[in-house]
């Protein structure tokens, strides 16, 4: 069976990306274009939903979608299980790629960055403001691990909730944040005709960060 989508067009005509418009640190750009992005989202929309690729056990890259929960200029923070198949891709490889895709905009980022684990602190912290639902829940789910059933999945559920109805939850030990800090990132602007803006922003030895442009 196949299915032709040679015809599925799109006029990108929104926005432009010029060297002259653009500010020398890149994470400036990106909050602007965030907080542009975030203006025009409905309520609850996941406008911090970002992809994150690893290098699997096999060697091979592996995608998935994560939420951003924090960013400065030190880097992009977000929070999983450690043990799960990103963790234990970052632990062997500690080097990701993440990316954003807003179509309401029309823009994409693509950020290579090294990764590290945040402070017990910071995951602690971070940790119990999380909804309770969502706590018992890191305790219920060994991500990234063969279970027999859904059913399984919600047998673990109602027995952690049952046994902190009288006990304090505290974060997992295998559950906390990473933070990335780039050293190179891309801010892709769709143009019409396919001639799409591409600005690339390095950054050098000395912590400086210079950009070029490059051909769609």
């Amino acid at each position: 069976m196949t299915f032709d989508l040679s015809n599925y067009r799109k006029i990108y005509k929104k926005n432009s990306l010029t060297e002259t418009e653009v500010p020398l640190n890149p994470f400036k750009l990106f909050h602007k274009w965030f907080q542009e992005e975030k203006n025009i989202h409905k309520v609850n929309e996941e406008y911090n939903a970002m992809s994150i690729s690893t290098i699997g056990e096999d060697g091979v890259p592996e995608t998935r979608i994560v939420l951003l929960k924090m960013y400065s200029e030190e880097g992009f923070i977000f929070y999983t299980n450690y043990r799960s198949l990103k963790g234990r891709s970052i632990q062997k490889r500690p080097k990701v790629c993440i990316s954003f895709y807003w179509k309401n905009t029309e823009r994409q980022i693509l950020i290579k960055g090294n990764v590290m684990k945040l402070s017990k602190n910071q995951s602690d912290e971070y940790f119990s403001r999380r909804p309770i639902e969502n706590q018992i829940g890191c305790w219920a789910s060994k991500q990234s691990t063969v279970i027999p059933s859904k059913q399984h999945l919600l047998i673990q559920y109602r027995k952690w909730s049952s046994f902190f109805k009288k006990n304090i939850i505290k974060r997992p030990f295998d559950w906390g944040g990473y933070i990335v800090k780039p050293y190179k990132m891309e801010f892709w602007q769709g143009q019409p005709n396919r001639l799409h803006d591409r600005l690339v922003y390095s950054l050098t030895k000395t912590n400086k960060w210079n950009f070029h442009r490059l051909s769609p």
